[in-house]
């Protein structure tokens, strides 16, 4: 006889939303937010796994690698727009943090059928990447079953690159090809099935949990702020100038002058303030001391 299949978490019945259908709006909402208040808990019993890592990802980052985040649908864009935010937030090359969804690109506003079951897509777009063993690649499946994704971390590990997998689902985790795995189990989903809900909350989580405290760990935060953001609009240079007058003391015009000397980057801006130096020695400092931005301020003559 058969065994009976077990369902992963993600796709068992929520019994506290069987009727949910029969409530009002005001009751509907009130239980889904009861569910959301769920995530929270489930990430933080990770936090071990998850700092774990964190700390895989600095290390290969440091030797000049790079970071890849591979998923289908909601998981899927939920990687490749937390890669999407790093440039902007820390100041970093595109190619640093990447994503790879299921489909490419017009799976980001369009589900594309079938591409989650494409397990020999999955191994060539590790493959097309030229990914090794400096690099980080992060499986995403709500599930835990996505062959997309397996295929993608399988091919990953045969090429030495560092494997990290981030689930929902507590079943069918003991032949997942990956070194570490992160699993923040949040039950069943109010709509059954439906992962971008819970599960897509927890995902969100844990990837900017992942690339903040590993940009930290790099130099990229000084404090809480974002000393190596990129001006790219409006907010962002008013930004640059508010964070270069809160190192300084300076006043608005002459922060604003500084930060003009030193091409709009703020770490350099602010090292050439204490240091008094040019911006091409403020660099040389700043590459000195590893990016780090306390490091470069206190450094001996």
């Amino acid at each position: 006889m058969k065994s009976k299949r077990t369902l992963p978490t993600t796709e068992k019945r929520n019994p506290r939303s069987r009727n949910i259908d029969r409530l009002d709006t005001l009751a509907i909402v009130r239980l889904i937010n009861g569910e959301d208040q769920l995530v929270a808990p489930a990430v933080a019993s990770q936090c071990r796994r998850i700092a774990a890592a964190v700390d895989m990802i600095v290390a290969r980052l440091r030797r000049g690698g790079r970071l890849f985040y591979v998923g289908a649908g909601t998981s899927g864009r939920l990687g490749v727009l937390d890669a999407a935010e790093c440039p902007p937030t820390f100041g970093v090359a595109p190619t640093l943090v990447q994503g790879i969804i299921a489909g490419g690109r017009r799976a980001l506003v369009r589900a594309v059928e079938g591409a989650e079951d494409d397990a020999s897509d999955g191994a060539r777009q590790i493959t097309r990447r030229r990914i090794d063993s400096g690099d980080v690649v992060v499986g995403i499946a709500a599930c835990g079953l996505t062959p997309f994704v397996r295929a993608a971390l399988s091919r990953a590990q045969e090429l030495g690159a560092g494997t990290i997998f981030i689930t929902c689902s507590a079943e069918n985790l003991n032949d997942t090809p990956a070194e570490i795995l992160i699993n923040p189990v949040v039950g069943p989903e109010v709509v059954t099935g439906s992962t971008r809900m819970k599960a897509g909350t927890a995902t969100k989580l844990v990837l900017n949990t992942l690339t903040t405290t590993a940009m930290i760990r790099l130099g990229k935060v000084h404090g809480n702020l974002m000393v190596d953001l990129r001006a790219t609009n409006n907010k962002l240079r008013d930004r640059s100038i508010r964070i270069v007058m809160e190192l300084t003391g300076l006043a608005r015009p002459a922060a604003l002058r500084l930060l003009t000397r030193a091409g709009g980057r703020v770490k350099p801006a602010v090292v050439m303030y204490f240091r008094g130096v040019s911006l091409h020695r403020a660099v040389t400092i700043l590459r000195r001391c590893d990016e780090s931005l306390r490091e470069a301020i206190r450094e001996k003559a």
